[in-house]
């Protein structure tokens, strides 16, 4: 008798744990939201990078582009960055 009772414990278990996955399953929704939010931090310090750099070039005389290449390549490792931790978060 305790051991049919053991066994209808672990199935109820089993159920329980397979009903919860199937709750916290990642949708279609969710998983664009996601794709979306990795671009955007990727995307957006790039972008800032270079218009900051942009703006600070048409600020000294004469054409340079110094501050635009350097603060780009800034934008991209911040972006890489970005991605890299929001992973890891996951």
């Amino acid at each position: 008798m305790n051991q049919q009772r053991r066994l209808k414990q672990q199935i109820e278990n089993q159920v329980k744990r397979i009903k919860k996955a199937d709750r916290e399953r990642p949708n279609l929704l969710s998983q664009t939201a996601y794709i979306g939010t990795l671009g955007l931090v990727m995307v957006l310090p790039i972008i800032g990078g270079a218009y900051l750099g942009h703006w600070l070039d048409s600020i000294l005389p004469g054409y340079s582009m110094c501050w635009t290449l350097s603060l780009l390549f800034a934008g991209i490792v911040v972006g890489m960055f970005n991605v890299y931790f929001l992973i890891q978060n996951k």
